[in-house]
């Protein structure tokens, strides 16, 4: 079982630091710099300083939007030790999607790109945002430099295990993007927990590779390594050459279905290089049955899949020991509660039958940022979160995911929904309408693809993209544009996109 409940998320850090932190690595970066756990210790601290004397204060929201660095790990700690809310925001996104998240989260600083820092500061001034800093994929800019002027030895502000640590954007059922509000124990005993089912501990060394704004990342990756007091190789991207060289230092990663598509495409990928490895993880999105075969068959390896989402980080997994099942993500972890229900009536269904995947523990979240009535619609009175995930338990308690009740859609680990992109496409001149779906993606779980009903000069496939590139990021945006004379629709006129499904399953398998 995992430890009692943790009032602070750096108690975590404190409780498993190494015996001897000068000279332990927490992290080691692509171009060889060394960050020992002593570092991590100083280097929040001068952080959650400088944050202090940029006028955070506890409960305040700090919004990040940076690439990804060492740097950017101490930050989000050093929001912590402040008492500040870290607020996480995708590098894909755009200066009108960052205008709603910082004029919904009123946060009292936000960090971005050197790079980007004229655009996006007349974008945060318009929210009435007060600090605006800056932090570059080197460690470098202004943000940096209030951490340097400050003193590394700061005094954790006193938290509980309900209060904020976090807030992280997720789609909402109208394409307004709803704030998961996760609280220091939502974070920290999810940690704990999965270290444990996964036998995390200090002498592993995970190959990190996942972007720092995701729950995937930051929430799961890094705070099991500091939860055991390991090693993280850190890589700015996916690099499917750089992993397979690492693989010889390391003992674990983290990926997306992405990660082993593409180094199965590596012909290095054999038993010998993975034999130092002994755990491969996969999620944020399907992992398609022919791949984890053919992992198994080129490594010896069975990566371990499990589900998670933004509102719960981790929920189930298969075991470390035991069957690990294609097609499943494994059993409920220690401590969450998980139930299938009729979507109708809200009555438990029994094994093999299909109904909506509900959860419930320590790891689920607070409730959605100002949303109250959001709130109150998916988070019962008896603490189970309706998670929109169809699926079953069969009868040796595999859970199965079988669909969403909801049409979001995950590609390469990203959320996307798709009343957003169908609402810029249908504003195009030409566009009569149009329906956005998911469709299975060996590369991206899946792939995300508009169906449009042309009319008078309607713009072509090429066009469509081009028009979405600058209003969307990259990865909401459709990998292919598709043309019908109509879009199929049920006898309450409601667009049946499970006909659509159906219709363009095979589309990128070609």
């Amino acid at each position: 079982m995992a430890d009692p409940t943790v009032n602070h998320l750096f108690d975590l850090v404190r409780t498993h630091l190494p015996a001897d932190p000068g000279g332990k690595t927490f992290i080691e970066t692509h171009d060889g710099k060394r960050f020992s756990y002593a570092d991590l210790l100083a280097r929040s601290g001068a952080y959650a300083g400088a944050l202090a004397g940029l006028g955070v204060r506890p409960g305040d929201r700090v919004a990040v939007q940076v690439e990804k660095s060492a740097e950017v790990i101490f930050l989000y700690l050093g929001a912590v030790r402040a008492g500040a809310v870290f607020l996480p925001l995708n590098t894909a996104y755009t200066g009108p999607e960052i205008a709603y998240f910082l004029g919904d989260a009123e946060p009292a600083l936000f960090v971005c790109d050197p790079a980007r820092a004229a655009e996006l500061s007349e974008v945060a001034g318009r929210a009435g945002v007060p600090e605006i800093r800056t932090l570059d994929a080197g460690g470098s800019g202004s943000m940096a430099e209030a951490a340097d002027g400050a003193s590394t030895d700061f005094a954790d502000i006193p938290r509980g295990p309900d209060d904020l640590a976090a807030i992280l954007y997720t789609s909402g059922t109208t394409g307004r993007s709803k704030g998961a509000m996760l609280s220091h124990d939502n974070l920290a005993s999810n940690a704990l927990t999965l270290a444990q089912y996964w036998h995390f501990g200090p002498d592993d060394v995970l190959i990190h590779a996942l972007p720092v704004f995701h729950t995937h990342g930051l929430f799961v990756a890094t705070n099991i390594v500091l939860a055991t007091g390991g090693t993280m190789l850190f890589l700015p991207r996916l690099d499917a050459g750089k992993i397979l060289e690492l693989m010889p230092r390391a003992t674990a990663m983290m990926g997306v279905p992405t990660f082993y598509t593409r180094l199965l495409k590596e012909p290095g990928l054999t038993r010998e290089a993975t034999a130092h490895m002994r755990l491969f993880v996969s999620g944020s999105a399907p992992l398609l049955a022919e791949t984890h075969r053919e992992w198994s068959e080129r490594t010896g390896h069975a990566i371990l899949e499990r589900y998670g989402m933004t509102e719960t980080n981790m929920n189930t997994s298969n075991p470390y020991e035991g069957a690990r099942r294609a097609g499943t993500v494994g059993f409920p972890l220690p401590g969450v509660a998980l139930r299938v229900v009729d979507p109708e009536t809200g009555a438990p269904l029994g094994p093999e039958e299909v109904g909506m995947i509900e959860v419930k523990g320590p790891n689920v979240f607070k409730g959605y940022w100002r949303m109250p009535e959001k709130t109150a619609a998916e988070l019962k009175v008896d603490g189970f979160f309706i998670t929109g995930d169809l699926g079953k338990i069969d009868r040796d308690g595999y859970v199965h995911i079988v669909g969403r009740g909801k049409d979001l859609i995950i590609t390469g680990g990203y959320n996307v929904y798709p009343k957003e992109i169908e609402t810029e496409i249908d504003a195009l001149p030409g566009v009569v309408e149009s329906a956005v779906i998911g469709l299975p993606h060996a590369d991206f779980g899946e792939g995300v693809t508009a169906v449009v009903v042309p009319g008078a000069n309607a713009p072509d496939e090429a066009s469509i993209i081009a028009a979405l590139e600058g209003r969307l990021a990259k990865y909401k945006c459709p990998k292919r544009v598709l043309f019908a004379p109509d879009l199929p629709r049920n006898t309450m006129g409601k667009v049946q996109k499970n006909l659509l499904r159906e219709a363009h399953a095979e589309l990128y398998r070609c």
